[in-house]
């Protein structure tokens, strides 16, 4: 049974984390429940994440959906900016990093919905040469989060390649991949120095979200209205992630059951 609970949330959550972000509010609940502590669940959610990566990230190549380009410049600060948010995740708060989070997914909501054409957008828009200071520092700050925990970073890139960047939604999906893989390997081997991996549950769910990358990176690469369903499925899991995390979901449960 907590194989087949493993691999069903690996599933899910690789497509959730394919298409847009936030697959780790399913992973890192059910590691939870499989008997984890938070801290060592959240290093052991970073093994399915990488796995997923490549799968998807293959899988978008193959389909000729990856131009990586200047896509480096935004790999380096994410990359240091993981290292150091690994750090600072050793020691969790998880009640303030729930708020936190929250907090964020309000703000990445209005934006979502208020500017609704630049996520839209059929062709990239984005500058040759070196992005701005700015930006390269957006990208650092994104990657501390990431470092920090998992959850959401998809959606924060997303934004940032978007509407930071200039990237179509399709092109910042397959870049974005690319990113948090390389955020992702920075930020385990800070928690599997601190033996906060548990390598069985995590491989076990990396089968799940590897296969959940790869039927949700063909989706995205073959479906010509991929951008309007990302964008649809963005806005769903923000919803969620905002209830979840400020605790509403459980408050409801609680007055039904």
């Amino acid at each position: 049974m907590i194989y087949l609970l493993a691999i069903a949330a690996g599933i899910l959550a690789g497509i959730i984390n394919t298409l847009a972000g936030s697959g780790s509010l399913v992973t890192l609940p059910m590691l939870i429940f499989l008997g984890l502590p938070a801290n060592v669940a959240n290093g052991t959610n970073r093994v399915g994440v990488i796995f997923q990566n490549i799968v998807g990230i293959a899988t978008f190549r193959r389909h000729g959906s990856l131009d990586v380009g200047g896509g480096v410049w935004y790999v380096i600060p994410a990359v240091l900016g993981a290292i150091v948010g690994a750090r600072i995740a050793v020691d969790i708060n998880e009640q303030m990093m729930n708020y936190v989070i929250g907090a964020v997914m309000v703000i990445m909501l209005f934006v979502i919905l208020l500017d609704p054409k630049k996520w839209l957008r059929d062709q990239s828009e984005v500058q040759p040469g070196r992005p701005g200071f700015l930006t390269l520092a957006l990208f650092f700050v994104i990657g501390i989060y990431g470092g920090f925990i998992q959850a959401g970073v998809g959606i924060f890139l997303l934004a940032g390649l978007v509407l930071g960047a200039g990237y179509n939604l399709a092109g910042a999906n397959a870049l974005k991949l690319v990113i948090v893989l390389a955020l992702s390997l920075s930020a385990i081997a800070v928690f599997i120095l601190n033996d906060q991996v548990a390598w069985g549950l995590g491989l076990l769910m990396a089968v799940g979200q590897s296969i959940g990358a790869w039927l949700a990176a063909r989706f995205a690469a073959t479906n010509p209205n991929a951008n309007v369903w990302v964008r649809r499925l963005l806005i769903a899991i923000i919803l969620f992630s905002i209830v979840k995390l400020f605790g509403i979901w459980d408050w409801a449960m609680g007055m039904l059951f």
